[in-house]
């Protein structure tokens, strides 16, 4: 798998959970709520989509590679 398929990857499954989690919110509603989505959801989005960005970056840095030494 290459870096494009690996990110078309990530993103699908961080809209997935997003996707998921509303629904998921729209029946679960106390203080644990809340405290899931503090504790493990938000972080996660925030790594994903920081994963997301890194492989962006890195599929410019590997494709000028490619380029230079053809």
């Amino acid at each position: 798998m290459g870096v494009h398929e690996g990110r078309g990857t990530l993103a699908k499954a961080l809209k997935q959970l997003e996707n998921r989690w509303g629904e998921a919110k729209m029946s679960w509603m106390d203080t644990q709520t809340e405290q899931f989505e503090q504790r493990y959801l938000i972080p996660l989005q925030s790594d994903l989509r920081s994963a997301v960005t890194a492989m962006d970056h890195l599929a410019v840095v590997l494709s000028k590679i490619h380029q230079e030494c053809e």
